[in-house]
């Protein structure tokens, strides 16, 4: 039991590294933005990030600590042991990273560490490495790919609504076509797990088989509109104030702040699993004595403490990192912070059908990029965007290192 809760409070560590890093990219633009202040995207991200992970979490942590080694070449022993080490090897690098104000991808400083130790068990050859080779080739793609969407939305509104004689009028006819883009993106990543109850109760209750998919468009089709009805309402309503262009931000402001919570939510419900999925292994081993196999369960209370540590670390360490996302790469305004998080969700969506692993930082800070690109290669400050790449460069081989010795020195004693 005292050794269940040592290895608790090391997961609990890693979350909490993890939500002061990771979970701060998703508030990042928001707060840079002025859509939302710094203490209302904590809480909002607190409470989405936290939700997703608990009602959500357990089938990306089964993959992680089942799917990047093969379980059953190790010992139960050495693989607990092992798992102890990526526990101490992520939290360590998150916590570094967040000290710079570096947004990393979590979820390549976990397959790396367990690839690191996993090497020194039993060999290079009980390691997946064409799954490397990809999460490294995504390291690439996903800033370019987020870039390049970003940018041509941008430019859209930019030039059709921005920069329009009457810029009100041409905000009030693109209302519709935004609202939809932001549902439809964000409905096809969120609304089916949301859904997925509803048609188990519809099925169970009345014998009626409705696919799972029809219930997410319909709900997010009901959203856009409803959301179409209340921005026509509140542009009708609201007291002129400043320029058009400012009051259109002010507007653009609730669509990037629901994009936000949006991608909160989803990240909550998928990264989680770079916390707990080693815990979840550990405590499986030391309750069975047997290895995890595919689909194994991961307990409850495991995902809670997860969703704690990630909240906890977000509230007090993760105004460094959201200010370099959302005020240290650009300036940004809420319709930019919009079209970057948008960008960022449709990258990730795009990969996720594709069965590519990819990161949401790597996507945010490229649309966060990407919209600089359109304002002017000035905008951008390039010495922060060099020291993020580094980072991004070095987490791979620096947790594939510091696991392979973390490994080391924990058989040895």
């Amino acid at each position: 039991m005292l050794f269940l809760a040592l290895v608790g409070l090391l997961a609990f560590y890693l979350a909490w590294n993890l939500g002061a890093n990771d979970v701060a990219n998703a508030m990042g633009t928001s707060v840079g933005s002025k859509a939302i202040t710094l203490r209302q995207a904590l809480l909002v991200a607190g409470v989405l990030e936290f939700t997703g992970a608990v009602l959500f979490g357990r089938e990306v942590s089964q993959t992680l600590a089942t799917k990047v080694v093969n379980p059953a070449i190790f010992a139960p022993e050495v693989f607990l042991t092992g798992m102890v080490s990526v526990l101490i090897t992520c939290g360590l690098w998150l916590q570094i990273a967040t000290s710079q104000g570096w947004p990393v991808a979590s979820s390549h400083a976990a397959v790396g560490a367990i690839a690191g130790f996993s090497w020194v068990a039993a060999g290079a050859e009980a390691v997946d490495w064409y799954s490397i080779k990809i999460i490294s080739l995504t390291w690439i793609l996903t800033p370019l790919v987020s870039g390049s969407i970003a940018a041509g939305l941008y430019s859209l509104i930019k030039r059709w609504v921005l920069d329009q004689p009457h810029p009100i009028q041409q905000f009030i006819e693109w209302i519709p076509w935004l609202s939809t883009a932001l549902f439809g993106v964000f409905g096809v990543i969120v609304l089916p797990a949301l859904s997925t109850p509803i048609h188990v109760w519809l099925a169970q209750r009345f014998s009626l088989f409705v696919p799972t998919h029809d219930l997410a468009i319909a709900g997010g089709g009901l959203a856009a509109i409803g959301f179409t009805l209340s921005s026509w309402r509140r542009l009708s309503y609201q007291p002129l104030i400043g320029t058009e262009r400012q009051q259109i931000e002010q507007h653009m402001g609730r669509f990037q702040v629901l994009s936000a919570c949006f991608v909160a939510f989803a990240h909550g419900s998928n990264d989680v699993s770079n916390a707990v999925a080693p815990l979840a292994a550990i405590t499986y081993i030391h309750t069975t004595g047997l290895m995890p196999t595919v689909g194994f369960e991961v307990p409850l209370w495991v995902l809670v403490l997860g969703g704690a540590g990630i909240v906890g670390g977000l509230a007090v360490w993760g105004k460094r990192v959201i200010m370099t996302v959302g005020e240290g790469i650009i300036p940004l305004q809420p319709s930019s912070g919009f079209c970057a998080e948008l960008a960022a969700a449709t990258t990730i969506l795009l990969a996720s059908r594709l069965g590519l692993p990819v990161s949401t930082t790597h996507a945010l800070v490229g649309g966060v990029i990407g919209i600089g690109l359109v304002q002017g290669l000035k905008s951008i400050r390039l010495d922060v965007v060099r020291n993020i790449s580094l980072a991004w460069m070095i987490t791979i081989p620096i947790a594939v290192g510091l696991s392979a010795g973390v490994f080391t020195i924990a058989r040895l004693l």
